[in-house]
This record gives structure tokens, sequence and C-alpha cells, in this order.
């Protein structure tokens, strides 16, 4: 009998099975959420694995401590922390590691920490054969609880920013031949690469949102991040909210160098690691974010149907048959 194994199971499956040992609805989104008699806990965890995510030629230690705190506060924004408490952090080094590896890359966690809010509150350090980060971060549930599965058809689909350029940031780190079919922007270049060494997030989203909210009695929100790429978070909520996503591929905010061509759009849309985040609000909600946010884009909506992903223009549909990001 075959047996199976991570590759063929793949990371979605891998943890909807681990799943069956938790709380119900444990893993539905990438925060757990604690309930506390005082304030409700979010608590994320992500790994950074050498040779999988990062290694010495695509990323400096400084900027991999940024990038470690970054896609952990990602996730608790995206499920609408308000304050982060803190982190631990686990490392798993091999023996001949460098000190000054380590304090640069403990330079650049406490950075993005000043930036973002939080302390270090802990950690482990075991030898291994590869570096792995992994960070558990804490966050305080605000007012608004941002849930994949809180979509509803009719809702307008939205997103902070631009996708697709921490991919290219990361080709261009790797010095990827693009065969000389054209000159990438040098401006496109730079941003890029920032993108991908020192990727943002939105900490004044949950505030906006509570601005801008005409209906007091709403406070769940279908929301995520594109960590794994925005076809993935689209992906992510159609399923949890079991609805339908129709998308405009001409209201995509693309950067105004950005070329075209089929394989730039699944750069887009597969790239990963923009930490960008990807929400549904009722029109009138959404209308007045756009004012309030000009770089909030509203990118598509939530119909009745089963959960998939469709593109407005039909034509563009065979993107989507292209190969999420897989972690095995």
């Amino acid at each position: 009998m075959h047996k199976e194994i991570l590759e063929d199971i793949g990371e979605k499956e891998l943890i909807n099975r681990l799943g069956k040992f938790m709380p119900k609805n444990q893993v539905s989104d990438d925060c757990a959420l604690i309930k506390t008699k005082n304030e409700n806990l979010l608590v994320n965890t992500d790994s950074l694995v050498e040779n999988v995510h990062f290694n010495n030629i695509t990323i400096c230690p400084k900027d991999l401590g940024w990038k470690a705190v970054v896609s952990n506060i990602s996730d608790l924004l995206s499920s609408g922390s308000r304050k982060t408490i803190g982190i631990t952090i686990s490392l798993v080094l091999p023996p001949r590691t460098e000190w000054i590896w380590i304090e640069e890359l403990y330079k650049g966690i406490n950075k993005a920490l000043k930036e973002y809010g939080g302390k270090i509150l802990g950690g482990d350090c075991c030898k291994g054969d590869d570096i792995i980060i992994s960070i558990t971060a804490f966050g305080i549930q605000g007012e608004l609880e941002l849930r994949r599965n809180a979509c509803k058809p009719g809702d307008i689909i939205l997103t902070t920013g631009i996708h697709g350029l921490s991919k290219l940031g990361f080709l261009i780190k790797n010095k990827t031949n693009f065969n000389n079919e054209f000159s990438l922007n040098e401006k496109l270049i730079s941003k890029s690469i920032e993108h991908f060494c020192r990727p943002k997030v939105y900490p004044n989203f949950l505030n906006d949102l509570l601005k801008t909210r005409s209906n007091k009695k709403i406070n769940r929100i279908g929301c995520t991040d594109s960590s794994d790429g925005l076809f993935q978070a689209l992906q992510d909520l159609a399923i949890a909210s079991n609805c339908k996503a129709i998308i405009n591929y001409e209201k995509i905010p693309k950067d105004k160098n950005w070329p075209k061509g089929n394989k730039w759009d699944e750069y887009y849309f597969f790239g990963g690691e923009d930490y960008e985040l990807v929400f549904s609000l009722p029109k009138k909600w959404a209308n007045k974010l756009c004012k309030l946010d000009k770089d909030i884009k509203k990118i598509g909506c939530f119909v009745d149907g089963e959960p998939s992903i469709e593109f407005k223009d039909n034509k563009k549909n065979k993107l989507f048959n292209n190969t999420p990001f897989r972690h095995f």
C-alpha cells in the first residue's frame, strides 16, 4: 500500500488533519484565539527555514530578523490584533554559525519590534544542520474580529496594496535571467528588493476600519494576508466563507513599471511574501475606507456559488490553472 508523504498531502491538508487534535475551528485562521477573563489573546507561530525561505545570497541576517517578525505581525493584524504584546524566538543553528550573524539577526528583530510594537519575551536554542527561525507572537484581539470565514456574498473584495513585488525582489536577489526580453526599470528593481527584504505591514488598518464603519453591529469581517500569494489568499477566503470570488483583472493595483505578460501575471498572483491584507466589506463601508486610504483598492466581489475564484473577464481564467506556493 502506498504510504502518504508530506509532498503528496500538501500543507493545507496537513493542517486540516492536525486540526482534528485541536478545538473546533482552531486552524481556520493563521492565529489561534485564546479567551481570557480580561482580554482575548491572539497567538501566531511562523518559521523561516534555511534553503526554503532564505539563504545567505538572498538576504542578510538583519533583514531576515526584520522579516521574521513582520511575517508574524502580519498574521496578527489579519486577525484583528490591536496590539502586539511580544514574541518568543526558537533558533535551530549549526554549531559553526558565527556570533555576528546571530547578533545582526537580533538587531533586525529589535528594529521591527521598535517599529510595530512588542518585546522579546524568551525562547530556545538548539543545534541542527540548517538554520530555522521560529517565532511565536502574542497580540490582543481588537474590537473587530477579522476571520477568513466571515466573507459574505455581496461583499466587496479589497487589498491594501500591490502584489508580486516580493517575488520579483527574490528573483533579482537570486540573479534570475529574464532572457533579456526587456530591461527592468531601476525604480521597480529597488522597490522589489525592499519589499522582499524589508516588507511592511499596516498597524493603522484596524483603526481605519473602525473609523469608517457605519453599522456598529458588524463586528466580524473576512480577512487574511497574502504571505502565500494573492491567489492563495483569495482561495482561503472563498473556501472558509463558502462563496465565490469574482476578480476584476483591470482593477488589481500594479506598479506602473510592472511588465506585461502571462509570466508576470503568475508572479503577481502566485508570488507570496507581500504581506498585503486581502479582505471584504459591505459596499458602503468599502467606499468609505477607500476614500480614507487611497492605497486600498477594490478588486472584486464575493457572490453565491461553489468556493472558487473567477475573473470577470473569462479569458483570464486560465491563469488560475497554475499551482500556488507549496511548503512541501
